[in-house]
């Protein structure tokens, strides 16, 4: 109470009123009430959720614009059922710059609820020209799980930044200044976001604590995470997904962890002592494109998991809209999301972003600098796996012939797992008879 109290005094002329109690709180509001719930997931929102049923009345509705889990939203749901009070799961990203002149919302729950919402949410959300950066995305945790992805998305776009700065440091030696007006140019074409004009602020920002150094030079290299896109990376397996350069973001974040241990090893781990001798600007360039191509493959994996959980759990995305309300207020907006938003225009059915036309053509042109980048930073011994899987991702998708052949004639060996065969219909399983097992082995 104290915080809003002060937070209201710094405010002068503003109509606010302070609940010192939820009861009192609850009293204000004109019914149905609409009441938006801003705490940590988990536990904290069921805790709210406990001390506001008693006191709501049939018809009111909760929103939960934490990141909480879609099982969870889908959960309070069921367990609200029979009270009368409705449930939103909405996803709000934006940070403390979307809190205060507009997040990106995606909505999920009661479709009579969302209706109740839209015209407040649809003013709360961030502009674009064509319209606000809200849309309801679907019945249970919908809104919930589309956040989810997002920030998956956002984890791997994230990693993806941060190795081009990885690269251009190790391999170019240049100064964070100097890498700042690299990602500044980079924003002004396809790269344009609000990830990469951070970044080049970041870079060109001196230590407050050192003016004589650079900011980011003084922050030690460990990176929290919160869940989300960790979460992410477990639906995607959950479901059968190939989502590897969100996974890889996840990963990088926990080796990123153990400095101490890091350290240690590579004071006794050995790596190439190659180092890139060529031009400057064409590995500049050269890293651009692998980023843009890398950036690509990651929200192709990001809509192909939306895409199976719409059929997983009975949803009917619009990942044309979903795109759309991206463009604005939230983390990942970004000039391509137009893009993604014309491919599903074109076709609504379009199993992944790679085949769509435009970004086919982009891919086609940009894929032999993001070769060469990857292939120097193995030489060279600069860790970029978020750079590696996007493409391994994207060699794989286009691969008319996996060695999984192989892989299934080792299942049907030792285990009897069985294999499909190259000359009989889909869903036919065959067995070997294989040699017994428990005959003495040969020793290797």
């Amino acid at each position: 109470t104290e915080k809003t109290k002060q937070f209201c005094d710094a405010h002068p002329g503003k109509q606010f009123k302070i609940g010192a109690t939820l009861q009192e709180f609850v009293q204000w509001i004109e019914r149905p009430r609409k009441i938006v719930l801003m705490v940590s997931a988990g536990d904290a929102v069921d805790a709210v959720i406990k001390e506001l049923r008693p006191i709501l009345d049939e018809g009111d509705i909760i929103i939960d614009g934490g990141n909480s889990l879609f099982k969870d939203t889908d959960r309070r749901i069921a367990e609200l059922q029979g009270s009368g009070i409705r449930y939103v799961g909405m996803g709000v990203s934006g940070g403390e710059e979307g809190a205060r002149h507009g997040p990106s919302l995606m909505p999920g729950g009661p479709k009579n609820a969302y209706a109740a919402i839209e015209p407040m949410v649809k003013k709360i959300s961030a502009q674009v020209e064509d319209g606000p950066c809200v849309t309801y995305l679907g019945p249970g945790g919908a809104g919930q799980y589309v956040k989810m992805v997002h920030n998956g998305i956002e984890y791997g776009d994230m990693q993806l930044i941060c190795e081009a700065y990885q690269l251009m440091k190790e391999l170019l030696s240049l100064r964070p200044d100097e890498m700042a007006k690299v990602f500044g140019k980079w924003n002004k074409g396809d790269l344009d976001s609000f990830l990469i004009e951070i970044t080049a602020d970041i870079l060109q920002q001196n230590d407050p604590a050192k003016p004589q150094r650079f900011f980011v030079d003084a922050v030690l290299d460990t990176a929290g995470q919160k869940g989300t896109g960790k979460w992410t990376s477990i639906n995607a397996l959950d479901m059968g997904v190939c989502a590897p350069t969100i996974t890889e973001a996840v990963y990088a974040r926990c080796i990123s962890a153990i400095k101490a241990e890091r350290v240690a090893a590579g004071k006794k781990l050995k790596g190439p002592r190659h180092r890139y001798t060529g031009p400057k600007q064409k590995l500049i360039n050269a890293i651009r494109d692998a980023l843009y191509c890398s950036k690509v493959c990651a929200y192709a994996q990001g809509f192909a998991l939306m895409a199976e959980a719409q059929k997983e759990y009975g949803w009917k995305l619009d990942f044309g809209a979903i795109a759309k309300i991206w463009r604005g207020g939230c983390i990942i907006r970004a000039r391509f999301l137009q893009k993604i938003t014309d491919a599903y225009t074109r076709d609504k059915k379009l199993p992944n972003l790679l085949l769509d036309p435009y970004f086919k053509s982009k891919i086609n042109a940009a894929q032999t600098n993001w070769r060469h980048v990857v292939s120097i930073a193995t030489v060279t011994g600069v860790p970029c796996p978020a750079f590696m899987s996007a493409l391994s991702y994207y060699d794989s998708y286009r691969a008319a012939r996996l060695p999984a052949n192989l892989l299934q004639a080792q299942r049907d060996y030792f285990g009897a797992h069985t294999y499909e065969r190259v000359d009989k219909p889909r869903g036919q399983f065959f067995h070997v008879d294989w040699p017994d097992p428990t005959r003495p082995q040969k020793r290797v």
